[in-house]
């Protein structure tokens, strides 16, 4: 059966608009942790001047290839030595939170060793300056620490010293729906 995620299908739309103007020069985007694949084939759907690479750990994969075949997804662990990759851009939707600091870092790490990345666009909710910008995402990440202890909201100022050590610099921080961030980087200084 085909996975299917709600917040895939609220969140969609107004990220497309964001990235409508951060990829419209771009050919090549890499989605680091693609989950069900419905982003994946809906932005590529949208976006198609764009060749949209999805990409999870591998017990994802099958779910994605039922929403995306061509290109098929490409298995990365952030844990792992990432494949080799041509992308001037990548996004990456509600991963953060999910993921432990550690992977947090290999991930801005494994971004930043990209030779051709020109934009990094980030989704999903964090917090600012240790404080959390909405009584639902306190919420959020309390379940999420009481499942697992090493995930939980990300703060946007721990997030800008990994991208500033990735070769990043900040160029966006825009207000989504439910509480949520886009955060846009270019590469370089």
């Amino acid at each position: 059966m085909k996975p299917f995620s709600e917040a895939s299908e609220r969140n969609r739309a107004p990220i497309l608009a964001i990235l409508k103007r951060v990829f419209e020069n771009k050919k090549r985007v890499l989605e680091i942790g693609s989950g069900t694949g419905q982003h994946a084939a809906y932005f590529a759907a949208e976006l198609p001047h764009l060749v949209w690479h999805a990409s999870d750990v591998a017990a994802h994969l099958p779910g994605i290839r039922e929403w995306v075949a061509d290109p098929a997804p490409i298995e990365l662990d952030v844990d792992k030595e990432w494949p080799a990759l041509e992308a001037d851009a990548v996004f990456s939707a509600n991963t953060c939170h999910i993921m432990s600091w550690p992977q947090v870092e290999r991930m801005f790490y494994g971004i930043g060793k990209i030779p051709t990345l020109k934009t990094f666009c980030l989704y999903g909710p964090f917090s600012y300056h240790g404080r959390h910008t909405a009584e639902s995402n306190a919420r959020f990440d309390a379940m999420l620490r009481g499942r697992d202890p090493a995930s939980g909201l990300r703060d946007f100022d721990d997030i800008c010293p990994l991208a500033q050590r990735a070769g990043l610099t900040l160029m966006e921080d825009n207000s989504m729906p439910a509480n949520n961030r886009m955060l846009v980087w270019r590469s370089g200084p």
